[in-house]
């Protein structure tokens, strides 16, 4: 009985973790901030720019990220959809980004690790 109450009053408070985790990832977005949204990523990040995909370390997840945001300036970035599976264990989000004159469509793939969702695969395709 004990467990479920913890997880009845836990859950609401992973939300809020997922919303204020969301909002920050979308402003490093919008803003082309390679290191910020590298604060979001797990030890290891699936990150795919265009044809190019590959598993990386934060690190180099976040110089391949850096990289695309070198070559493609961002200028905006808009939610177009999210959503998560009913046990609350993991996230997506789809967007749109601005970037260089070019529109990508945008998709992050969020698992809950130790009290907060971390991204665990990045897309960028051109739309």
């Amino acid at each position: 009985m004990k467990n479920l109450m913890l997880l009845i009053l836990l859950v609401p408070l992973l939300s809020s973790f997922d919303n204020a985790n969301l909002a920050n990832i979308t402003k490093a977005l919008s803003e082309g901030n390679a290191d910020a949204l590298g604060q979001y990523f797990d030890q290891t990040v699936e990150v795919a720019v265009l044809d190019k995909e590959d598993v990386y370390n934060k690190a180099q997840a976040i110089n391949v990220v850096r990289k695309f945001f070198a070559e493609n300036r961002p200028t905006s970035f808009s939610q177009v959809h999210k959503g998560a599976p009913p046990n609350n264990d993991s996230q997506y989000c789809i967007g749109n980004l601005v970037a260089g004159g070019k529109t990508f469509r945008v998709y992050i793939y969020m698992k809950a690790s130790g009290g907060q969702f971390l991204i665990q695969e990045l897309r960028f395709d051109k739309e």
